[in-house]
């Protein structure tokens, strides 16, 4: 038998270290979050600054967040559920929510600091890259960096979405224009209108598709035609007022009460064996 290296040793096992908690369940890629996190030595504790964007299965979060010693402070924060109020009922998690989103986590932000008015952002965005630019005689533009976390950065993903909606309300994230939907790695262009139709929620043109996808948006009478009017119309609400209306807890107790999910008793060893007996019996007689 050929000579056989052992390679986990206990020479391994004695140095090995386990990853952080967070790591070994997925949750944070502390590779990315060391870079995104650690702020230079001249900045003196200035904070620094990250729009972390979290996707959900029925919910888009958009943070302003900053790291400090006791645990990371959120300076303001968006979730696409608060939309209805500005007029989008459905579709919170496609890429025109998306946009939504971080277009009213910036706004609220620029509100809070005091720098709304300054830096009014993108008001009718063309699907053209514009970064936010400092305004001469003003204070200088709010900056942050975009935080996926662990989502895949493929062209045309949604948190990309929430990237260009902050970046369009008025906050300095350094970024290209690369990853939009409808830009052409071979050309190095951005199609400026397909961008702009992911605005607004326009990119689904076939009606039988629009009919499969957005059939919410048809039982509310809401065509292909009238949902880029409600983007439209969403944007300008969000501008005119992004401050948060904290919800009625009588109403969101019964929307938890409602969306309990009821499991069946658990069953003892022997409920399990008597069940399974009388399963027999009921087959057996059924043979007969």
């Amino acid at each position: 038998m050929p000579f056989v290296k052992e390679q986990k040793n206990s020479a391994y096992f004695s140095r090995y270290q386990v990853k952080y908690r967070r790591r070994r369940e997925g949750k944070t890629d502390y590779y990315a979050r060391k870079r995104l996190v650690v702020q230079a030595k001249n900045k003196y504790a200035s904070p620094k600054y990250r729009l972390v964007v979290r996707i959900t299965n029925k919910d888009v979060i958009c943070q302003i967040v900053s790291a400090k010693l006791q645990g990371d402070v959120v300076l303001a924060a968006a979730y696409s559920h608060e939309l209805p109020r500005y007029g989008i009922s459905h579709g919170l998690t496609n890429w025109a929510a998306c946009y939504a989103t971080g277009l009213l986590c910036a706004r609220r932000a620029l509100t809070k600091l005091g720098l709304a008015d300054k830096y009014e952002g993108v008001a009718e965005p063309t699907g053209e890259l514009q970064l936010t630019e400092p305004v001469e005689g003003e204070p200088r533009p709010f900056k942050c960096f975009l935080d996926v976390g662990l989502a895949r950065t493929s062209t045309g993903a949604r948190v990309f979405g929430a990237m260009k909606g902050a970046s369009d309300g008025g906050i300095f994230i350094p970024h290209s224009e690369s990853r939009f939907p409808g830009f052409d790695p071979e050309s190095k262009e951005l199609d400026a209108e397909t961008l702009q139709s992911y605005i607004y929620g326009a990119h689904v043109e076939d009606e039988e598709r629009f009919r499969k996808q957005f059939a919410k948006f048809l039982e509310d009478d809401v065509s292909s035609e009238d949902i880029e009017d409600m983007f439209r119309e969403a944007h300008e609400k969000i501008r005119e007022d992004p401050t948060y209306t904290k919800t009625d807890k009588a109403d969101l107790a019964k929307w938890k009460e409602a969306s309990k999910k009821t499991h069946p008793k658990k069953l003892s060893v022997a409920e399990c064996r008597a069940r399974t007996e009388q399963k027999k019996q009921e087959f057996y007689a059924s043979k007969e």
